[in-house]
C-alpha cells in the first residue's frame, strides 16, 4: 500500500511574511500511482529519493529519477505518476510567501523550467526527517523556517549558470532581480526609486522601463504595491496598530499610508483588517 506521512505547519508559521512553510511529507508510491491533472495554490517542491516517474505540465513531459526533483507552481495545471516497475519515493515541502517567487527565479525555477537536478543528497535527501524532528522542538516554527531557507539556498547554489548566448536578456533580468532584492531588504525604510536605481547602478528612468516591460507597471508603482502587500500581512496581526504598520512599511505619516493603501487595495487599512480578523 501507499505510505504517506504529512506534517502541517503550526499557527506561528502561518504568520510569516517573506516565506511561509505550509506542509511537508514523504510518500512511497505504488506502481503507476498518479496525482492530477489538477492545480495547487502553493509552491510544492518534490525531491525524488528512489525510483522513477513522469511529471507533466501543459507544455512538456519530464521523465525523472532519483536525485532529481520538480516544483509545482501555484495555479499551474500538472499531473505526475510513478513508474510501473520502479515507482518513485519522494519528499515534498509546500510553501508560500512574498519572496517565494523571486527565490525560485534565482534558482532558475519557472513555468518553463520546473525541474532540477544535481543537488546534494545530504540536504535534499534528509529535509523530511529534519522537518519531522523539528516539529517536536520548542522552537519548531523558527527551526523549520530555517530548514526551508537552507533548502532554497541549496537550490540556488546548485542551479545552472545562465547561458552566455543570452547575456543581454539575463543582464536585464539580473538588474530587476537586484532591484527587487533591494526592496525586500529596505522597504521598511524611507527608500525611494532613486535609491533603488542607485543600488543597481542604473538610471532610474531606464530601470523603471525594465519594470514596465517585465511587470506592466513602473518601478514606483511596483514599490508601492510591494509595500501595501506587506501591509496586508501585518494587518492580520491584531497587536499592531495602523501607525505601527505604517512605520513598518516605510511611511512615517499614517494618514499618507492610509491614503496609499486605499489607492492600491480599494479600502482603508481598518476596513481591510475587519475583513481579515
Amino acid at each position: 500500500m501507499v505510505r504517506i506521512n504529512v506534517n502541517y505547519s503550526t499557527p506561528a508559521m502561518q504568520g510569516q511574511m517573506d516565506l511561509n512553510l505550509l506542509f511537508f511529507g514523504l510518500e512511497e508510491c505504488l506502481p503507476k500511482h498518479t496525482w492530477g491533472p489538477g492545480l495547487r495554490d502553493a509552491y510544492i517542491l518534490h525531491y525524488i529519493h528512489s525510483g522513477r516517474g513522469v511529471f507533466h505540465t501543459s507544455e512538456t513531459v519530464y521523465e525523472l529519477e532519483a536525485g532529481q526533483g520538480f516544483v509545482i507552481l501555484p495555479d499551474t495545471l500538472v499531473h505526475y505518476s510513478a513508474d510501473e516497475s520502479e515507482p518513485w519515493t519522494y519528499s515534498w515541502i509546500g510553501f508560500k510567501g512574498l519572496n517565494a517567487k523571486s527565490l525560485l527565479q534565482r534558482a532558475q525555477i519557472s513555468a518553463e523550467r520546473p525541474v532540477f537536478t544535481g543537488l546534494p543528497a545530504s540536504s535534499f535527501g534528509s529535509f523530511y526527517g529534519e522537518l519531522k524532528s523539528a516539529s517536536d522542538d520548542r522552537g519548531s516554527d523558527v527551526l523549520s523556517q530555517s530548514i526551508l531557507y537552507r533548502i532554497l539556498a541549496d537550490l540556488i547554489r546548485c542551479s545552472p549558470e545562465p547561458e552566455t548566448g543570452h547575456k543581454p536578456q539575463h543582464s536585464r533580468e539580473g538588474y530587476i532581480r537586484k532591484a527587487i532584492e533591494y526592496m525586500e531588504s529596505s522597504y521598511s525604510q524611507k527608500v525611494t526609486v532613486q535609491d533603488i536605481a542607485r543600488s543597481v547602478g542604473l538610471d532610474r528612468t531606464y530601470l523603471s522601463g525594465l519594470f514596465k516591460d517585465k511587470f506592466g507597471v513602473s518601478l514606483q508603482t511596483f514599490l508601492l504595491e510591494y509595500r501595501m502587500n506587506r501591509a496586508t500581512d501585518l494587518l492580520r496581526n491584531p497587536e499592531l496598530s495602523v501607525s505601527d504598520i505604517s512605520r513598518s512599511v516605510g511611511y512615517n505619516d499614517p494618514f499618507l499610508f492610509s491614503k496609499m493603501f486605499k489607492k492600491v487595495m480599494g479600502s482603508s487599512p481598518r476596513k481591510y483588517r475587519e475583513t481579515q480578523i
